[in-house]
């Protein structure tokens, strides 16, 4: 059995990629493998007992600097003969304190979910991360796990913020708590629910509305007692038994829904194209763009539905639509809060006004997406409007293009305007487009074989 070979994805940080106006996209695109169910595998593998195989992990840059985190807590994780990634777990208090910093890249997930992790075990940690990460706040997860015990430590220049490094040192054991989400979130609920593994008793957790529960299902998946219900006023609350044992399973990730949104977008609006996306995730917090898209109008056919390894999955068969503008419903936005850059470009595309409300949080994403998908929309000739909390699109009927934009090193929003381009009068080029090897390492030649016109550059000095 060989040692994963897990270094970071290079790419060159000058390298651009311009997009062009495209006659139709065909065939089968198979994007990678799911990233918030990647995270999970390897946490969760870890502090599981025996031995977890994963199928199908996302190689993306995140993904890899959790894998790095995990190790570096003291698991083993090797790769086998057919590229199955093996976690030898060492159980919920089996973590060693690093002898290092953790450096978590950009994997917003990955450091968030870890923090809960470590704040459950009796080790001590220093999480840190890019300069994109170390700007995103993390109080709203360390808040909740100073309340279980967990000392936490800022460093002083971010304290104030809640910005990375921060140093967290475990509770032994964590208290159990009763804690109301001031905000739908996965990864405030997850980092919970972590660090509750070690806890006497039952730690309670009331969320607005539900948010992804790819964490219920996996650690259902390794045999914790977990409950869920819906409140009579549409809240959410989830009760976790304390003192649990994780048993070692094996899990299948199912391909990224967020990475086939710009596939499926790009085929919505280009001419004369047809798609068929294989072994999507249709978890049912994650359907939020496939809805809306069908609702503007989108012709998308879910077929050959199954589950695998717990979690719900189809082919999703894509062609050439006509999109009219909607008004999105604000409590949609749970379920498909990192598909709002692409979705805009698809507003940007169709005819009327589309209206996004309750989209707040995409301003602590890794980078403020609403004012940077705003700022790029209006470069390209679209009439955009915002607001705090709110994104209106009016569909432009013809995109100009002619725009050289930064992704802010943001992967979501390199891809949502190179999608742009494919309809665009004149070419958009993005600069910084490394950091798509964060979620959709191989996304410019996927596509290209598809029948899309990304070119490689050098960005000039």
């Amino acid at each position: 059995m060989a040692k994963l070979n897990s270094h970071k994805i290079m790419t060159d940080p000058m390298k651009t990629l311009t997009s062009s106006a495209i006659s139709g996209l065909s065939g089968e695109i198979k994007v990678p493998g799911d990233k918030s169910i990647s995270h999970r595998s390897l946490i969760l593998g870890g502090m599981a007992i025996g031995r977890t195989k994963v199928s199908g992990l996302l190689a993306g840059a995140d993904v890899l600097s959790t894998l790095e985190a995990v190790r570096a807590l003291g698991v083993d994780i090797t790769r086998d003969d057919a590229d199955n990634i093996i976690v030898d777990g060492v159980g919920t208090g089996g973590f060693i304190s690093p002898q290092d910093a953790l450096d978590l890249g950009n994997a917003g997930t990955g450091v968030r979910l870890l923090m809960g992790a470590v704040a459950g075990q009796p080790v001590s940690a220093i999480f840190t991360g890019d300069a994109s990460l170390s700007k995103r706040p993390m109080k709203r997860i360390t808040d909740p796990l100073c309340q279980m015990g967990a000392q936490i430590a800022y460093d002083p220049a971010g304290a104030e913020k809640g910005f990375l490094p921060v140093t967290i040192t475990g509770a032994q054991p964590p208290l159990p708590i009763r804690y109301e989400m001031p905000v739908a979130s996965a990864q405030i609920k997850s980092a919970i629910l972590f660090a509750a593994l070690n806890a006497r008793g039952q730690t309670i957790i009331t969320e607005p509305h539900l948010s992804r529960d790819h964490s219920e299902a996996m650690l259902r998946h390794f045999g914790v007692t977990l409950e869920r219900e819906m409140l009579a006023d549409g809240r959410h609350r989830i009760t976790l038994e304390g003192e649990a044992e994780l048993h070692a399973k094996d899990i299948i990730v199912p391909r990224d829904p967020s990475s086939a949104a710009f596939a499926m977008v790009a085929t919505l609006i280009t001419k004369d194209s047809h798609i068929t996306l294989p072994g999507i995730s249709l978890n049912p917090q994650r359907t939020g763009l496939i809805i809306t898209l069908q609702e503007m109008g989108g012709n998308i056919e879910i077929v050959n539905e199954r589950i695998e390894g717990g979690e719900a999955v189809g082919d999703i068969i894509v062609q050439s639509s006509q999109l009219k503008g909607i008004a999105v419903p604000a409590t949609r936005s749970a379920s498909m809060i990192d598909e709002y850059p692409i979705l805009s470009v698809a507003a940007a595309c169709a005819e009327g006004e589309t209206y996004m409300p309750g989209v707040a949080e995409l301003r602590v994403k890794e980078t403020d997406r609403i004012s940077v998908m705003a700022e790029g929309l209006k470069a390209c000739g679209v009439e955009v409007s915002e607001t705090p909390d709110t994104m209106r699109v009016t569909g432009a009927g013809m995109i100009s293009g002619g725009a050289r934009l930064a992704s802010q090193h943001d992967h979501r929003i390199a891809m949502s305007f190179l999608v742009l381009g494919m309809v665009a009068q004149n070419p958009i080029t993005m600069l910084d487009v490394a950091t798509i090897s964060t979620s959709f390492p191989d996304f410019a030649n996927i596509m290209n074989k598809a029948g899309a016109q990304l070119e490689e550059g050098i960005t000039q000095a």
